[in-house]
């Protein structure tokens, strides 16, 4: 017989890591879980040196968190650990993060630390520990297939879906993972918080970067990647220089305030040229594309892609975690796999994720995704010319 997370046994023979990070929706997993009869063991993970950050509103994993993690599993009487995997969190994301800004691209931290330090590092550890599952409080669904594989799909609260942010999750991390808030929205979760006596049942949700205390990124970047806080020139889709930034880093595609040029005309960043330490500025139009060139593809549909693709696969994409998806076709091209978007969009930015559905709205499942490696837009010969000419 199957238990409550579709694993086989009674919940009282089946141990269950819950990753608590202080917050109220994993607090409420562990304390959900621990109801139902499982063996649950909390874990933390410090992910990086707090003392700046403790007392910051919208910080999450800071010390005020690591203790209040602590507290809840005290309260529902589950054993609790705390992880140092700071050298792992700077390694897999901080500096992954710096690189990015410094190639001129726009990371999404909390993917990288999602797909290395939590869906690896952490998963491991909870195997070492006997785990027969590792739960979160992500908001996402997972369903069992007729193979027995597992799905990934969107929340049923369409405003707290992260499955953007888990697109990279494989398909035998799937088969571990267990997601116990997919099927609920943020006001049954806070009044389950109440009900099991938690003292974060109010708690503010956490915001920003978690590693940026200040909340100024370009702090950060400054002191890992210097060379990505040069100067350099803004100019126009035409190379025409129109005046000076003072580093790449202090912008990304679709930016329109902060440029300090002035100009007849609203102007947005269209591209960042790292190399040249070039940041081009366009009207709005410039930002539509078409075509997106991905790297790093996850498959989590049916079958292998490759034996998939065929001609080209219809599909969703979102290009941003905060746009819904639109209809896009999934090919096999020259660069590797691309996206055509049916009707463009806008301020499509390299480092950014793409992710795939099988559908529009609702619980759609999850299909993969990759990571943006370059964006570009069905034009004219004679529209493109001074456009290719700043992208090379």
């Amino acid at each position: 017989m199957r238990n409550s997370l579709d694993l086989e046994g009674r919940p009282e023979d089946t141990r269950v890591v819950v990753a608590m990070s202080g917050g109220v929706d994993s607090s409420v997993t562990a304390a959900l879980l621990k109801s139902q009869g499982y063996d649950v063991v909390g874990i933390t993970l410090q992910l990086y040196d707090h003392g700046a950050a403790a007392h910051r509103k919208g910080a999450c994993c800071a010390g005020r968190d690591i203790h209040d993690a602590r507290n809840v599993a005290a309260s529902i009487g589950i054993p609790h650990y705390v992880l140092d995997y700071e050298s792992r969190f700077r390694e897999s994301v901080i500096d992954n993060f710096a690189d990015s800004y410094a190639h001129g691209e726009t990371p999404v931290p909390c993917i990288e630390c999602n797909r290395t330090v939590k869906f690896r590092d952490l998963l491991e550890t909870a195997r070492e520990l006997g785990a027969a599952a590792l739960a979160t409080g992500h908001y996402v669904a997972s369903r069992r297939l007729p193979d027995g594989s597992r799905a990934l799909h969107c929340a049923a609260d369409a405003d707290r879906d992260q499955s953007y942010f888990l697109f990279a999750t494989t398909r035998e991390q799937l088969d571990f993972l267990r997601f116990p808030l997919g099927d609920m929205n943020k006001p049954e979760v806070r009044e389950l918080a109440r009900r099991f006596g938690l003292e974060v049942a109010d708690k503010q949700d956490s915001q920003d970067i978690c590693f940026v205390p200040t909340g100024r990124y370009t702090d950060i970047i400054g002191r890992l990647r210097p060379n990505a806080m040069e100067p350099g020139e803004i100019v126009d889709l035409s190379g025409r220089v129109l005046g000076r930034h003072q580093g790449i880093a202090h912008f990304t595609v679709g930016q329109r305030k902060g440029l300090g040029i002035a100009s007849g005309s609203p102007l947005y960043v269209v591209r960042l040229d790292a190399d040249n330490r070039r940041v081009v500025v366009g009207p709005r139009e410039a930002l539509r594309m078409d075509r997106i060139v991905l790297r790093d593809v996850n498959w989590i549909g049916d079958g292998a892609l490759d034996n998939v693709i065929g001609d080209g696969i219809e599909m969703f994409v979102r290009v941003r975690s905060t746009r819904p998806p639109q209809p896009a076709f999934l090919r096999s091209g020259k660069d590797g796999y691309e996206v055509e978007l049916v009707a463009g969009e806008e301020g499509v930015s390299p480092g950014q994720a793409c992710v795939l559905y099988d559908a529009a709205s609702g619980q759609a499942r999850v299909l993969g995704g990759g990571f943006i490696r370059s964006a570009s837009a069905k034009m004219t010969e004679r529209e493109a010319a001074p456009l290719e000419a700043v992208r090379g």
